[in-house]
């Protein structure tokens, strides 16, 4: 009798130190507000050309991929291409028109997509950010021009050329 009571609370220690305390209304509502302020910002900071306010919000390893199949980079490797617009006073100025958050269970963790309105037309975005001590920080962006379905047989036949080409690369 006395292992089971033994075992009994040690199983019940165990399980109450891996649960994972679930966010309130209140505070899913201020992460919310908090994660839409930081993204805001990050595209304010592009369409006024501030390179260190832009860059500050992305985390040290996050990833970049833009609407060019071979837009997939570092952090890094993304200030480098975008530094030349950000000093001519004249980066990307996207508005967004919509945004959907979605939280994990412990708060520090948020996944995102949003619809935007920019040179390119209408485009989405989507990506994650990780919370990090009292900053979030973006993680991933994948922006994506918006092709209406009547219109993609066109795009396709558009791009047919220069897909053959970016393909060329991955044929063994």
């Amino acid at each position: 009798m006395k292992n089971l009571c033994s075992f009994s609370l040690l199983v019940l220690l165990f399980i109450s130190c891996n649960s994972v305390k679930e966010i309130s209304l209140k505070e899913n509502r201020q992460i919310q507000n908090t994660v839409n302020t930081t993204l805001n910002n990050w595209h304010l900071a592009a369409a006024e050309a501030n390179f260190d306010a832009y860059f500050d919000k992305m985390d040290r390893n996050s990833v970049f991929i833009g609407t060019d199949a071979s837009e997939n980079w570092s952090k890094e490797e993304f200030a480098a291409f975008s530094k030349p617009y950000f000093d001519r006073g004249k980066a990307w100025n996207f508005k967004t028109l919509e945004r959907n958050i979605f939280i994990n269970a412990s708060g520090d963790f948020v996944w995102f997509d949003e619809l935007l309105d920019t040179w390119m037309g209408t485009c989405r975005g989507a990506g994650v950010l990780e919370k990090q001590g009292t900053t979030w920080k973006i993680k991933h962006y994948v922006l994506s021009v918006a092709i209406p379905n009547e219109d993609v047989e066109a795009v396709i036949a558009a791009k047919k050329k220069s897909d053959a080409l970016f393909l060329e690369k991955f044929k063994n």
